[in-house]
């Protein structure tokens, strides 16, 4: 016996056929949708079919398919429609005022002895102009390469 039970009402159902039908969602959108109308028990009353079953029919893994039914039974339809929101984010490591040291370093003159800044000697501007704690030289490239 599976563990949740999908129960749509028939508002539900007539928004996910809806959604369907327009087909003005995401892909993603419309693939939970689908699941949610396969793995509806109101729906399935007369053909019983495995989560197996149902994911080799739609073309994806029998794990999503139990994960959209749990989604669903815990937290509602539109949690279930989208996608889960990434549990550790990374946040920008350098901000626009940053950025904008970074680029009027590289405007000005090199150090003596030099012909041209590099990433390292970028980056230990940086830091020793403490516009910034700690940042390595990829993380320069990354930005640069942004602003062209």
């Amino acid at each position: 016996m599976e563990k949740y039970i999908v129960k749509l009402t028939q508002e539900e159902r007539e928004t996910l056929l809806s959604m369907l039908k327009k087909g003005k969602v995401s892909a993603n959108k419309l693939m939970h949708a689908r699941v949610l109308l396969e793995v509806d028990e109101r729906n399935r009353a007369s053909k019983k079919k495995s989560d197996e079953i149902i994911a080799n029919d739609l073309h994806v893994s029998a794990k999503t398919v139990a994960r959209i039914r749990q989604r669903f039974v815990e937290e509602g339809l539109e949690a279930a429609l989208l996608r889960k929101p990434h549990a550790n984010p990374k946040s920008r490591k350098i901000n626009g005022d940053q950025e904008a040291h970074l680029i009027a370093i590289c405007c000005s003159a090199p150090p003596e002895g030099r012909s041209r800044w590099t990433l390292k000697l970028l980056a230990d501007r940086l830091v020793e102009m403490e516009i910034i704690d700690d940042i390595s030289p990829a993380t320069i490239s990354r930005v640069l390469k942004k602003t062209n």
